[in-house]
């Protein structure tokens, strides 16, 4: 039973990361944040409640500078302050944050937010156990090493999520007479609107797919759709 303690440590560890998570991710998103109040892109959640056969779609403005948005385990959807400026300005259209909204209402139908949290403890907790074990072996790397295995993981985990949510999106982007443009010229925008700077690091290490595979999976989607 002693040999196990360290692992079961680990998931005790897990499952209480998973709800001070939840607990400090509700209380961040509670205080820093507002209903989005826009004439056009109310129009266009409209129009997907429409497809959808929902009454409406809440969006919420997430009082961050950071440009991006977000699925909450609660099932809210947010848009970033930082991203909501970039469409006032001009340097992203409503047809471009629809095609956010409707990727974020993927992420949620699709059950990628709660998963991701259960994931992100599961991953700690894992880690943490793997740790434990690889320290035994190779003292000062072991740690070092069962920290890059799970990023690995986490990593693949997230891309397959991205690909997911991208389907949902342009599902629902065609049946609401959006479209799917919006979806793609976007994801050509996303670097310089992020100012990230992924596309230098392999494939394999990014926790959302490169722009050129997303764009050829929409069509690859588009071109089946039209098929059938």
């Amino acid at each position: 039973m002693i040999k196990f303690a360290p692992i079961l440590l680990a998931v005790l560890y897990g499952l209480v990361m998973y709800r001070f998570s939840i607990w400090r991710t509700k209380r961040e998103l509670d205080e820093k944040s507002t209903e989005l109040a826009d004439p056009i892109l109310k129009q266009m959640t409209d129009q997907m409640a429409q497809a959808l056969d929902i009454d409406r779609i809440k969006v919420h403005i997430y009082e961050i500078e950071p440009v991006n948005g977000l699925a909450a385990p609660d099932g809210r959807i947010f848009i970033t302050r930082g991203f909501f400026n970039k469409y006032r300005q001009g340097e992203v259209t409503s047809g471009e944050m629809a095609s956010v909204i409707a990727h974020e209402l993927g992420h949620v139908a699709l059950g990628h937010s709660r998963r991701r949290m259960i994931d992100f403890s599961g991953q700690n907790a894992m880690r943490t156990a793997l740790a434990m074990v690889l320290n035994r072996f190779l003292p000062g790397i072991g740690p070092w090493i069962a920290g890059m295995l799970m990023s690995l993981v986490a990593a693949r985990l997230s891309r397959n999520d991205e690909f997911e949510a991208d389907a949902y999106a342009s599902a629902l982007l065609v049946k609401a007479g959006i479209g799917t443009e919006p979806q793609k010229t976007l994801f050509t925008k996303l670097e310089k609107l992020t100012g990230a700077r992924g596309a230098a690091a392999p494939a394999w290490l990014l926790s959302h797919p490169k722009t050129d595979k997303r764009i050829a999976a929409i069509e690859a989607n588009e071109a089946k759709w039209a098929a059938s």
